[in-house]
């Protein structure tokens, strides 16, 4: 059982490490989400791994699990939600802003960016319509 939780936390923090290194904002977003997940999952299972156990100390129960690191995840997945919901909000704000949703510079620091930038397209100046070059309307 233990190699199995810490297979999934090894597998959910080198993918989560792996989309947080690409240059979209989406893969980044869910590679902080999968980050997360896998620090939950380390934080609970610190607590002793026992089935049917109580978080609860009494006077009639043997054995319990340690509630702390419950209350530590519950605690957590909170503020993972409201901090996922803020990257969301700013990644949205800058594709908004810039029109492409890359996470490096933009321009010729980064040649996928500079493919994507529609923003520098509408700024190139279009060849002159072949009804314009007729008329001799077009651009020197």
């Amino acid at each position: 059982m233990e190699f199995l939780i810490a297979s999934a936390i090894g597998v959910m923090t080198a993918a989560g490490i792996y989309l947080v290194l690409r240059a979209r904002t989406f893969p980044v977003v869910i590679g902080l989400s999968l980050l997360t997940y896998a620090t939950n999952l380390f934080l609970f299972a610190t607590g002793r791994l026992a089935i049917n156990q109580p978080p609860v100390i009494s006077a009639d129960v043997a054995a319990y699990v340690d509630p702390l690191p419950q209350a530590l995840v519950l605690t957590a997945i909170v503020i993972s939600f409201g901090m996922t919901a803020v990257i969301v909000v700013m990644a949205l704000r800058a594709y908004l802003e810039t029109g492409n949703d890359h996470v490096d510079l933009p321009g010729d620091a980064s040649p996928e960016a500079s493919d994507d930038d529609w923003k520098l397209r509408s700024r190139k100046q279009a060849p002159p319509s072949a009804l314009q070059a007729k008329r001799g309307g077009g651009r020197a």
